[in-house]
């Protein structure tokens, strides 16, 4: 008889023209293409850094404490395994987000530390990695605020009525998002402009 009653409410929210099943589903999509993108932007970075590394090495080898820094909180970043499954742990997301905080950290220092050495800054393959991590910062941003968007759509639709009883009936629970706190760096990526402010202007 519970069976029978659990098959009846199933079958009386789902002929109901407001019970939000297909939205669900197409946020839920949204939500996954969204995180995609974080992580793509993600990677990116992290493969910007190892190069980043090695020629800010070659001209400030003295600055060892702060390049085991960013080499270990990548390692550390990277280690964490971002599957899809990930947005169903709260706990595993939080960590994920910790790991990169820690990067973007770590990051910061190297980048303020490269502000002693002009010869460095002057060097091309510096520049042009410099540039590529401009840009990937602020994809990163990007990539961020679509995938908070997405998140707050669908939390809002299952939290709806009569949405959050098939919501319920179908056990689709809130995604995590990046948290509160973080919301400045998401929506102003670091400065990394290393431009000779005497000649910034220039030309």
């Amino acid at each position: 008889m519970r069976a029978f009653a659990i098959l009846a409410v199933a079958a009386s929210v789902l002929t109901s023209s407001g019970c939000g099943y297909n939205r669900m589903q197409s946020q839920d999509e949204q939500i996954n293409a969204a995180w995609a993108e974080v992580l793509n932007q993600y990677q990116r970075r992290a493969d910007l850094i190892p190069n980043l590394v090695e020629t800010v090495r070659a001209f400030a080898e003295q600055e060892r404490a702060v390049l085991t820094g960013v080499t270990e909180a990548r390692a550390r970043a990277s280690s964490i395994q971002a599957t899809p499954e990930l947005l169903d742990d709260p706990q595993a997301f939080s960590r994920f987000q910790a790991a990169q905080g820690e990067l973007s950290g770590a990051l910061s220092r190297l980048l303020v530390t490269v502000e002693r050495y002009p010869e460095l800054q002057s060097d091309q393959n510096f520049r042009d990695l410099q540039s590529q991590l401009e840009g990937t910062e602020n994809r990163i941003a990007v990539s961020r605020n679509r995938y908070i968007e997405a998140v707050r759509q669908y939390n809002t639709t299952i939290r709806s009525f009569p949405a959050n009883l098939t919501a319920m009936l179908f056990d689709y629970e809130p995604k995590p998002t990046f948290a509160p706190e973080n919301e400045a760096e998401i929506s102003t990526p670091p400065r990394v402009d290393f431009s000779d402010p005497d000649t910034a202007g220039a030309g």
